[in-house]
């Protein structure tokens, strides 16, 4: 099953966006902060994908951003934003990619499987 973290400051989004993913058959591990034992969690779950909230002061996002990719350069890590320019922002800032709030689900779905590497098919099928 591919795992996926998911933090997000709005509780109510959180639980929205976990449910969605869930339905879809992706490992959800939802958090409000990026704070305390974030890196952490990352060397455990060995996720997927990251999804960080990427707010109007995203400093915090910013900051947890900047350590995944120190340590994993290669786990993709997606902005989500009510920001109206986040389509502007994500590639300077370095995501892999971005999602505007509210989401479109089917959008979403797409833009996860774009980073989840697919296993090779075993010889013989397809």
């Amino acid at each position: 099953m591919d795992t996926i973290m998911v933090q997000d400051t709005d509780q109510t989004v959180l639980e929205m966006l976990t449910e969605a993913l869930e339905l879809d058959h992706f490992q959800v591990y939802p958090m409000r902060d990026c704070e305390g034992d974030f890196m952490e969690l990352i060397e455990q779950l060995r996720p997927h994908v990251v999804m960080l909230d990427y707010s109007l002061h995203g400093e915090r996002c910013l900051e947890a951003f900047r350590l995944i990719k120190e340590k994993y350069p290669h786990l993709p890590v997606i902005a989500s934003s009510f920001n109206h320019n986040i389509h502007q922002e994500y590639d300077k800032l370095g995501f892999d990619g971005y999602i505007e709030k509210p989401f479109d689900l089917d959008l979403l779905y797409r833009i996860l499987r774009k980073y989840i590497a697919k296993p090779a098919a075993l010889p013989g099928t397809r």
